[in-house]
């Protein structure tokens, strides 16, 4: 046992270390997007598929000597792809779609040793049956998902702040090669013995009916922890930490429900589930409202975890005789398989919003319809049942159609949701048309004769982008650069001379920009628009001799971490001229970005200042926070910048380590 043991956690610890560390140095080559995070985990369970099958067929077709050359064989090979760091070759070059891309760059880098992490668990429990007639192995299986736990917490809690990227991804391909020792040794061990068919040939196949629940309660679960983690990551920043959350909690119902049949208790769990459906449900109009992650997360998270302690429980539940140990897995990662296929592929295709919780919601609560049915000892409870689940589904659509109401347009791709809402004019607003992402204002244009040329929302009179046009202009014709088009507000602070070339990465925010909106069209300035990632694209051109470059690529909520690390502003000192402004908009609901912008501009020669605007001049104004750095400190000396109550010096915190495409942590930085 303890050979077996040792071997199935250490593979379980290194399969989900290596999840965020792969993540995270990928990243920001793909402009930091949230879904950067769902792709990746599409990858992962369509390698955990190929891996129980890979166990499944190993196991089903070969003599235990076969196996193990088999394996062995493949352990040796897949040490020829260490160290798992990503080749720059991968990184894209336009604002494609780049799921597939994605899924490429991982298996190149990390396919064959994740595939063989993935084929451990089911095949070394097989392997432990095969030698000790009689066990019962499914608490390997309660072990493997501890080790896979236990990854996901240290990571961003211990390993993220202690090492940078590149030394992890070298940590990792260390332990990588012990485990190939240790695993190669326990196949030598069980080369021996008998199969578990030639001990219980008459035990009857699971049915197709048991197969399919298998499949759609790991849909179910799937499903739902793709869509949660996207609600905390849109709005937050797409982290380790908040992808790791839900992860835990998904991996820690496996646990729990695979220890021991006495921890699922129907009479307890199914009425937590139908609370867990209401607070999912209430979930979904707080992220709408943009409530505070103290209520957020914790809601969020423990409604997933009860879904998924019944989904896991009842699956559990249904486990089959050890000789089908291998086809039960294999049938469980096809759920998870699927569950990724819907969230990370089918989702932004077929939907204009963010529907995948409902559905999965509504799965969840079909499939345990189902599963009721037969074990509900009268007719009129299974009828209640089936009426509570029709009348919930209704519910969750009524509240889909009437929210679709409220937007003239909404559109999705890879890099999230995009909606266009028409504000009528109020007592305290002006008639606008606003672009919304996620949930939050990235641009509004107000609707009244010369509205395409007002600026509004984060770049009032009063803001500090607004003021260093003000500087900038009585030069005469400035070149700017903008990292972010949103609407294209900033659009409107350009002159009749200017030179203005916005980075965009999303394809989508300009076809609305320029189809929806009438900043771009409206604009005198001389204007181009680089379509990639705004870092990428600025590391691949010549010299911009900018003389201001502004920073505005927000993702919903959350600016990319990549924009902010230290290497990012080596590109940004390259293309401004020697008196020109970085200007970075920090505003943010959860993250104070001040001490991050701070120490990277100290690394790079910069000075700056911080300038905050309650946007309270106008009522279609919105308060803002403007980090502005120069290396033409005399430019801060201004009238401009004499207000004192809105401008201050931009301060390090001491002891903050600066943050670097090597490391980075939001932990210290939430506010």
């Amino acid at each position: 046992m303890p050979v077996y043991a040792a071997t199935i956690f250490l593979s379980a610890f290194l399969l989900f270390q290596v999840q965020p560390l792969i993540a995270k140095f990928i990243l920001p080559w793909f402009g930091g997007s949230a879904a950067v995070w769902s792709a990746a985990l599409l990858f992962f369970q369509l390698l955990l598929l190929a891996g129980y099958l890979y166990a499944h067929c190993l196991i089903r077709y070969l003599k235990p000597k076969q196996q193990f050359w088999v394996h062995g064989s493949l352990l040796i090979l897949s040490l020829a792809t260490l160290p798992i760091v990503p080749s720059a070759m991968w990184k894209p070059s336009g604002g494609d779609d780049p799921t597939l891309r994605i899924l490429l760059l991982l298996a190149a880098t990390i396919g064959l040793p994740y595939g063989l992490l993935s084929a451990t668990s089911p095949l070394l429990q097989a392997w432990y049956l095969r030698t000790h007639q009689g066990a019962i192995p499914y608490r390997l299986f309660a072990l493997s998902n501890f080790g896979s736990m236990l990854a996901l917490l240290s990571y961003p809690l211990v390993i993220e702040p202690r090492l940078a990227l590149s030394k992890q991804a070298l940590v990792w391909s260390l332990a990588y090669v012990a485990f190939a020792i240790v695993c190669a040794f326990a196949a030598w061990r069980s080369r021996l013995g008998d199969t578990p068919e030639s001990t219980s040939a008459d035990v009857p196949p699971p049915t197709p009916a048991q197969r399919t629940l298998w499949i759609g309660f790991a849909a179910c679960a799937s499903i739902l922890l793709l869509a949660v983690t996207s609600h905390l990551t849109q709005n937050i920043a797409p982290i380790p930490l908040l992808w790791v959350a839900p992860l835990s909690l998904y991996l820690l119902s496996f646990i729990l429900c695979f220890e021991s049949d006495r921890i699922y208790n129907r009479a307890i769990f199914l009425p937590l589930l139908v609370v867990s459906l209401y607070l999912l449900t209430r979930g979904i109009s707080w992220y709408e409202n943009n409530a505070e992650p103290s209520r957020l997360i914790p809601a969020l998270c423990g409604a997933l975890f009860i879904c998924c302690m019944v989904c896991h429980g009842e699956l559990a539940r249904r486990r089959p005789h050890p000789r089908y140990l291998t086809q039960f897995y294999l049938m469980v990662s096809i759920g998870g398989a699927v569950g990724g296929l819907f969230v990370a592929l089918a989702a932004p295709r077929l939907f204009n919003s963010y529907y995948e919780l409902p559905v999965a919601m509504v799965l969840c609560a079909i499939i345990v319809t189902c599963v009721l049915w037969t074990d509900l000892p009268k007719t009129w409870l299974r009828a209640a049942t089936v009426l509570a689940t029709i009348a919930f589904a209704a519910i969750l659509i009524r509240i889909e159609v009437e929210d679709a109401r409220l937007y003239t347009l909404s559109a999705r791709n890879f890099y999230g949701v995009l909606r266009v809402f028409d504000q009528p004019d109020g007592k305290y607003t002006s008639a606008a048309r606003l672009l919304i992402h996620g949930t939050i204002n990235h641009g509004t244009q107000l609707k009244r004769p010369g509205g395409d040329r007002i600026p509004t929302s984060y770049f009032g009179t009063g803001s500090g982008i607004n003021r260093a046009f003000h500087i900038l202009g009585r030069r005469g014709p400035i070149r700017i650069g903008v990292l972010g088009l949103g609407a294209g507000v900033t659009a409107t602070l350009a002159r009749p001379g200017d030179t203005l070339h916005y980075y965009e990465i999303n394809p989508l925010v300009v076809r609305i920009a320029q189809s929806q909106f009438g900043f771009w069209n409206a604009c005198p300035a001389e204007k181009r628009l680089y379509l990639g990632d705004g870092r990428l694209v600025l590391e691949a051109i010549p010299d911009e001799h900018l003389d201001l470059l502004a920073m505005d690529a927000f993702s919903s909520d959350a600016v990319p971490v990549h924009l902010l690390a230290a290497e990012a502003y080596r590109s940004y000192l390259r293309h401004l001229n020697p008196a020109g402004i970085l200007a970075i908009n920090i505003t943010n609901r959860y993250l104070d970005l001040e001490p991050v912008v701070a120490q990277a501009a100290a690394a790079n020669g910069f000075q700056g200042i911080v300038v905050e605007d309650a946007g309270e001049d106008e009522n279609y104004f919105s308060p803002s926070t403007w980090a502005l750095l120069s290396r033409d400190t005399a430019l801060f000396n201004d009238a401009n910048f004499g207000d004192h109550f809105a401008v201050s010096k931009l301060r390090l915190k001491p002891g903050f380590r600066a943050w670097t495409d090597d490391y980075s942590n939001i932990v210290q930085i939430l506010q």
